[in-house]
């Protein structure tokens, strides 16, 4: 989910254009960190903040650790120790931790475990045998070095602390609803309209039958989503742990089992966290908003605050939760967590939702959770987890496993609202509230109409003054949302309009009080500028509903949804879809939410669970299917989300239920390739048998060639035919090119990728599409050659490594053979001085904006670069400085240290440029800055220069080089391109600078 947290730089009291006396900070003060930080997991609680766990390490390399054992676990145990028998269940089949063999052979675990524990002298803290074979301890450096000499023991790692998956620079709520298509023309959804969910009679299209377990924060069982007496399932072996305020009467059947894990949460402080229960019970609301989602029962109307929204239900009504309380106020540890997954294997669930990651994604491959999620669904549990919601910089993705499915969120309703300024000018943003409509009103700025020293630029409490804000609109930069709120409400405001100076993610919260959340840093230069320009009689009108400009379309992936490459291996691929994760309204616990029975939260911690509720009903419709079948009936039958078809973004795009049902063809890796892939330190991937093909970094230089099986689930004998879209300038080759499939059977295809003459450094991404007569599965590809250097992010943010020094440049080829290169020489860049009148201090950027100057540039056709800088010599005037092209942004550098700021376009496409020079922080009434530029064609031929580097090169090898000039240069700065050559493959190269840092 994501909440709102502490937020931008402090504020100051000047007036519009004028600037303080003191040399501190304005309005906002400038560069990256202005940013409001989104935490996950924060309490929403009034007078509650975040909780940090204390690290579960000390620095002499003592705490608490996970130890893994050799022998295979429960799941995974195929026979081979003396009179103990297989407890691997068959594919399709299930663990059965009952039975003679399973208790056998736990015994001999426990046994050896014990012997381990025991030569190393420590006290096992938790054990796990059913998913992973192993125990957690208290360890010091000592014991944990000599825990590692041990052969009986695979690996010993540190404890590590994860938290909630969900979002909200307003607070957010994820639902248990079902959403629809939009309306025509994209307008607002009425409440009603914001699920099509009716009552269906228990089956297998409802999830009967099936058990979810949830690992999260607990679960509130008062609720009126859980409501409902059911017998336990045959095959279920759990529990009702009870604890504080948690009875076993709230075991219903509907919640068919609880537990909670808190060990290493006790051995770090004794105790939990202030506010929350040792017990099942659910203080936070993140939990019993994922368990709904996924299962709750459906409710005919949901009233919030008043506010009626329509029906909701779970994606598997009928299906009942295991719950396994593992996270204490948002957050906890991967050795509580394995031992939440090591009970929810042995209890019995069928799917896993994991709604849990870390800040910036995945770092590593086969970690201890990982490997437990890989031998809970050797034994046939489906593990769904969210892909956590950095989406600000791309390859931040959490729960990267190839055998976990890895969800993002989605937009499915618009929840708009439209604000039209005294001037005219209407801004769309968001409001889960009722706005008060009608005629203008008067509309003040925070910092206009308090104190400025209390944090009235954020309505913070006690900050405004009430006789200044009555009837009135207010506008308060983006902090703690909910005081804010409360401030402006309390002190007599009409309304409240949120903005973030510096731009955030598109989400909304619930306030019971009219706000409206503008959430682009365009939008925020608007507002903040025309109140500059009317200080005294700004207005604003507030409405319900708007344009649709808000988002693309829905579905869309949301800004806030993490987004691909997986940046750990090549040639895996995540996320695998998208899911609806955007102002999800379902239950939570009135603990920690206002005293609310439900709430809308954000996050892909939403879009998980909605993917855990669609596989329990594949599960019941199809017992005998494989976890992976499951995967791959989800992911082949996704639709293209509106905005983007690229799979980094949507992965195989929205989850579509009703065709996966019935998807024709499966695509799923063996277990014998899942646990290759776990054995190995750095595995690649490209070689599962994923319904997805991933080349990050592959070497274009040769063709990749890949295998895919593909295996009739259908009921009748089916003939594919392949075709490929996208993939612009590659070469694809799939052979046979159609496979004709009786039913249960299979047949093995061989696809070869070549670069062609797409571009290096550069994703290019598309489709293979088998499609029969009644059915059709679809695999996404994204392929990206290394050239000249590697990269774990996407293509959208910077190109590290691409501009450098000519003194002494550095590249990485993805290739090895012959290296050749050229350069164009250099040019100089140009220069000229302007003086603009000052703007407001500490202000935010608009174009059209006083204290703001724009530079046109025309860029022509075969360009390799643009360069822009920006400078000034008054040491009290801070610049930012913006490029587009058009309407679009294309690079903005406002580094508040200095404002020797640089923009630049790596081979950038034909047309008119603007640099917008923004004066943030203004030394006095007038600005002086010098502005300079290149322009640097791809074939020109500027001054000579001599370029020096090896005649050859190995994949992944540094490789060293100069770029010197022939002759002496005049004064200033220069730049050059250069471009290698592999046997006659040209591959670009490097923005080179005469300065002896080409810093970006």
């Amino acid at each position: 989910m994501i909440t709102g947290t502490t937020g931008v730089a402090g504020s100051a009291s000047a007036a519009p254009g004028d600037r303080p006396a003191s040399s501190g900070p304005g309005y906002f003060s400038t560069g990256s960190d202005r940013r409001t930080t989104l935490t996950d997991g924060a309490d929403r609680r009034p007078g509650n903040s975040e909780t940090s766990p204390k690290a579960a390490v000390d620095a002499s390399g003592s705490g608490v650790y996970i130890v893994e054992l050799a022998e295979a676990p429960l799941t995974t145990y195929v026979g081979g120790t003396s009179g103990l028998a297989r407890t691997r269940p068959t594919p399709g089949g299930r663990l059965d931790v009952t039975s003679a063999p399973s208790q056998a052979y736990r015994r001999h675990l426990d046994t050896q475990r014990a012997a381990v524990a025991a030569a190393a002298g420590v006290q096992v803290k938790a054990a796990y045998t059913a998913a992973f074979n192993g125990f957690s301890a208290k360890l010091t450096a000592q014991q944990a070095t000599a825990l590692r000499a041990d052969k009986r023991v695979r690996a010993v790692t540190a404890a590590r602390a994860l938290g909630t998956r969900s979002t909200s620079p307003l607070a957010t709520t994820t639902t248990a609803a079902t959403p629809t298509a939009a309306s025509p023309g994209g307008a607002e959804r009425s409440a009603a309209e914001r699920t099509t969910t009716k009552p269906v009679k228990p089956g297998p299209a409802t999830g009967a039958g099936t058990v979810i377990g949830v690992l999260d924060t607990g679960i509130w069982p008062e609720s009126a989503s859980f409501a409902k007496k059911m017998p336990a399932p045959p095959t279920w072996h759990g529990t009702c742990q009870t604890g504080v305020a948690f009875v076993a009467e709230h075991c219903n059947g509907k919640i068919v089992g609880a537990r909670y894990f808190a060990d290493t949460w006790l051995a770090g402080g004794g105790s939990v966290p202030e506010g929350e229960l040792l017990s099942p019970r659910d203080m936070e609301g993140h939990g019993t908003h994922t368990a709904s989602t996924a299962a709750g029962l459906p409710i005919s109307d949901v009233t919030i605050d008043g506010r009626r929204f329509g029906p909701i239900s779970g994606v598997a009504p009928d299906a009942q939760i295991a719950v396994y309380k593992v996270l204490w106020a948002g957050m906890g540890f991967d050795a509580d967590i394995i031992a939440g997954i090591d009970a929810a294997v042995a209890d019995g669930v069928q799917v896993l939702n994991f709604s849990i990651g870390s800040q910036l994604g995945d770092w590593e491959a086969n970690t201890p959770i990982g490997v437990a999620f890989l031998n809970a669904t050797l034994s046939g549990v489906f593990v769904a987890a969210s892909a956590g919601n950095t989406g600000i910089v791309s390859g931040a993705i959490s729960n990267a496993a190839p055998w976990v499915t890895t969800v993002g969120a989605a937009v499915t309703n618009l929840d708009e609202a439209t604000l039209k300024l005294g001037d005219g000018t209407k801004l769309v943003g968001g409001s889960l509230d009722a706005l008060p409509g009608g005629a203008a009103r008067a509309m003040v700025f925070g910092d206009q109409a308090g104190s400025p020293e209390l944090g009235a630029v954020y309505c913070e409490p006690g900050s405004l003054d009430a006789a200044k804000i009555k009837g009135k609109v207010v506008a308060c930069a983006l902090s703690d949302t909910f005081a804010s709120a409360a401030e402006v409400k309390t002190k007599g405001g009409a309304a409240m309009v949120l903005f973030d100076p510096v731009g955030n993610y598109r989400v909304n919260s619930i306030y019971n009080f009219p706000v409206v959340y503008l959430p682009t840093e365009k939008q925020a230069g608007t507002l903040f500028n025309y109140l500059m320009r009317h200080p005294t009689d700004a207005t604003v009108s507030l409405r319900t509903g708007g344009d649709g400009s808000s988002v693309p379309g829905v579905p869309s992936v949301a800004d806030f949804s993490s987004t691909g490459p997986d940046k750990v291996t090549f040639g895996v691929f995540k996320p695998d879809l998208v899911a609806p994760g955007s102002d999800i309204i379902a239950a939570v616990s009135p603990a920690g939410n206002f005293g609310r029975d439900f709430d809308a939260y954000s996050g892909t911690s939403m879009a998980s669970p909605y993917v855990a509720g669609a596989a329990a009903v594949l599960r019941a419709t199809h017992p005998d299917w494989t976890p992976g079948r499951v995967a791959s009936a989800l992911r082949t039958t996704a639709t293209d989300t509106v905005g983007t078809t690229s799979p980094l973004d949507q992965g195989s795009g929205f989850i579509n239920l009703n065709r996966a049902t019935d998807p024709g063809l499966v695509i799923e890796p063996t277990a014998a390739e899942l646990v290759a892939f776990s054995q190995t330190a750095q595995p690649d991937g490209k070689e599962l048998n994923l319904p997805a093909i991933s080349l990050r970094e592959y070497d274009g230089t040769h063709p990749v060639t890949v295998t895919r099986t593909l295996t009739n689930v259908g009921k009748a004998r089916e003939t594919y035919r392949s075709s490929v879209s996208g993939l612009p300038g590659m070469k694809v080759a799939v052979t046979p090119a159609s496979v004709t499939l009786a039913p249960g059977k299979s047949a093995t295809v061989t696809i070869t990728l070549r670069r062609g003459n797409a571009p290096w450094d550069r994703y290019v991404t598309g489709s293979i599409t088998w499609k029969g007569k009644g059915h059709s599965a679809r695999i996404p590809v994204a392929a990206r050659p290394w050239g000249i250097s590697a990269r774990p992010y996407g293509d959208d943010g910077e190109e590290f490594g691409r501009m450098t020094s000519g003194s002494f440049g550095f590249v990485q080829p993805g290739f090895t053979g012959p290296l050749a290169g050229r350069s164009t020489g250099y040019t100089p860049m140009l220069r000229k001085t302007y003086s603009m009148p000052a703007g407001v201090y500490g202000g935010v950027f608009d174009p059209s904006a006083s204290g703001v100057k724009a530079v046109d540039f025309t860029v022509p056709a075969n360009t390799a670069g643009i360069i822009v800088e920006a400078n000034t010599e008054d040491p009290n005037t801070n610049l930012d400085l913006y490029l587009y092209k058009g309407d679009t942004l294309v690079y903005s550098s406002d580094r508040y240290w200095t404002s020797l700021e640089q923009a630049y376009k790596f081979l950038p496409e034909p047309g008119r440029y603007t640099a917008y020079v923004f004066a943030q922080v203004p030394g006095g009434p007038v600005v002086d800055f010098e502005l300079r530029h290149a322009i640097i064609g791809r074939n020109a031929k500027y001054s000579p220069a001599t370029l020096t580097l090896p005649s050859t090169t190995e994949r992944g090898q540094s490789v060293n080089f100069t770029l010197k000039p022939n002759g002496p240069l005049p004064e200033g700065d220069f730049w050059a391109y250069t471009e290698y050559n592999t046997n006659g493959t040209i591959i670009p190269g490097n923005l080179v600078s005469t300065q002896q840092s080409a810093w970006q």
